[in-house]
Formats: C-alpha cells, structure tokens, sequence
C-alpha cells in the first residue's frame, strides 16, 4: 500500500514506535492517524505528497505495531507528542508539518503546543478540542461519542468486553461515526484495522489512550486555554459527521490558532477513508499555500 515507503522503528524511553519514511530530500510532512485505526488509514494519501515532500507515517503508541506500554500515564497526548518531536529529531527535521486525524489530531495539537517553531503548519481533521467537548459535553454528543467514556472505565471490563468479537465492536465505531458502511473503506486498509484489532495488547492501548484522556489531557488542555499558536492551520471536518452537525468546527479552535483556513468536506468523521482525493487535494492546496 505504501510504495517506495521504508519500515522503520524509533525508541523514546523504552517506548519503540514503528514508521513509514518516504524521502525525497524536500520539507516533510508527519501523518498521525486516530482511533481505531492505524498508520493505513494513509494509505491513499501520503504516497500522493511522495516526491514534493518528505513523508512519515508511524503507529501511534498502543496502536498497530508500536509498543503498547501498561501505564496510563503513558498515554497522554503530550507523551504521544513527545514520540514525534524526538522521532522528527532523529530523522534530521527542524521544522515540519503535521497533518492529524481525531486522536492524531489532538496528538498534532499538543505537539504543536510542545515545539511550536518546529511547526511549519498543522492540519487538523474532525475533532473540536479536547477540553471544549468533555467541559460542555452535551446529550447528544455523549451518546453520539460514548466510546471515550466506555474505554475510559477501570481495566479490564472493556479490554473483555471488547476482546469477545473485537471486529464487531470496532466495525461499529467505523461504520457509525463513518455515515458509511464496509463499501466506504478500502479492502487493504480495513483489513489492516481488522488485523491490529486481534491483538489483545493493542485493545488494552486503545482503552488507556482515552482513559489519560480523562486522567491527563483534560488538564493538560486547561492549564493552556488563553494560548493562541500562530503557525497556519487547516481546520478540516466531515460535514455529515457529529462534529459538523453538533459543532462550528473552525469556530472552537478560533481562540487556539490565530490563522485558519477551514475545509469542510462530504461525509462523516472518516472522510480520509472515503474520499481521500479530497483529502489530498485541499491538504496540497493548503501546504503550498
């Protein structure tokens, strides 16, 4: 799926998290993918930027072949952030753009927040930021997104839970918050979503990611409310999705980045996956803006 892409692994404080590099000798772009999926939902837009760009693709910790490690506390969106700053580090970039979808978003967000001037753009896809959706969580979006509070109980009731048909319940976050059924994912990509769902190891990641959500990130968000980035940002959604319908998405992040270029596009939270042409063609039109 990734053509021309090299498999590597990067080792921060114990932690190994494995990537895709593609380079090209040209400014770089790091991809970072959400929840449930792995560095393949990328698979049809990051080889598009091969060439005009350096490209990294990794496993989020917890997720796909990266390290699950057992703590909590390891999965903060700062420690995740702290993955990409030193994995970026390692490969020789000083300044790069970071381009995120849902949990790699927030992850992007932090980073961002972390080493702003390493930051050349940030695009963030589908998501409102993490402080504002759990401080005026409303009805419908607690029922709509009631996974981050289900994985965020006490393990193992929802590792077990899970564990019991692990395709069910993830095809059930793809396909409902996806506004589409099996027909809206690419057959390599979903396979590989299927296939890191077996893993036991990278259930239990997946529930800590949203159990620091709460434990962490929430006041990790709140000790830098009134910090305004100044580096560019694409603030893009699915305008079928529950974001776009419970939100003005580019107007959350309007008191966190100073300049937007909001991209609104067909379908719900996994548009990426649908129409990743789109994709690609409003993230090149931004980059080379």
């Amino acid at each position: 799926m990734f053509d021309g892409f090299q498999r590597a692994s990067h080792l921060r404080d114990g932690v190994q998290v494995q990537y895709l590099h593609a380079r090209s000798g040209k400014q770089a772009v790091l991809f970072l993918h959400g929840f449930p999926q792995t560095h393949a939902m990328w698979a049809k837009i990051a080889p598009q930027f091969t060439g005009d760009y350096d490209v990294i693709c990794p496993d989020l910790r917890g997720y796909g072949a990266s390290d699950k490690p057992r703590d909590v506390a390891h999965y903060s969106f700062t420690e995740m952030a702290r993955d990409h700053i030193t994995l970026m580090q390692s490969l020789g970039y000083d300044r790069y753009h970071v381009v995120g979808h849902d949990r790699g978003a927030r992850v992007a967000h932090r980073l961002a927040l972390l080493v702003p001037d390493a930051v050349a753009s940030v695009t963030l896809m589908d998501i409102v930021p993490t402080h504002l959706l759990l401080e005026t969580l409303s009805k419908e979006v607690a029922q709509a997104y009631y996974h981050w509070f289900f994985l965020a109980q006490p393990e193992p009731v929802p590792e077990n839970m899970i564990a019991a048909d692990p395709i069910a319940y993830f095809n059930s976050c793809l396909m409902g918050w996806g506004q589409a059924g099996d027909a809206g994912f690419d057959p390599q990509q979903l396979a590989a979503y299927r296939a890191a769902w077996q893993d036991r190891d990278t259930i239990r990641g997946m529930c800590n990611d949203y159990r620091a959500a709460l434990a962490y990130d929430f006041e990790d968000d709140a000790a830098d409310l009134g910090r305004r980035l100044n580096m560019p940002a694409c603030i893009m959604w699915g305008r079928d999705g529950i974001m776009g319908q419970r939100f003005d998405v580019p107007a959350t992040w309007a008191d966190r980045f100073a300049n937007i270029t909001p991209v609104d596009l067909p379908g719900g939270h996994f548009f990426p996956d649908h129409v990743p042409d789109m994709v690609a063609q409003n993230l090149r039109d931004f980059l080379r803006a």
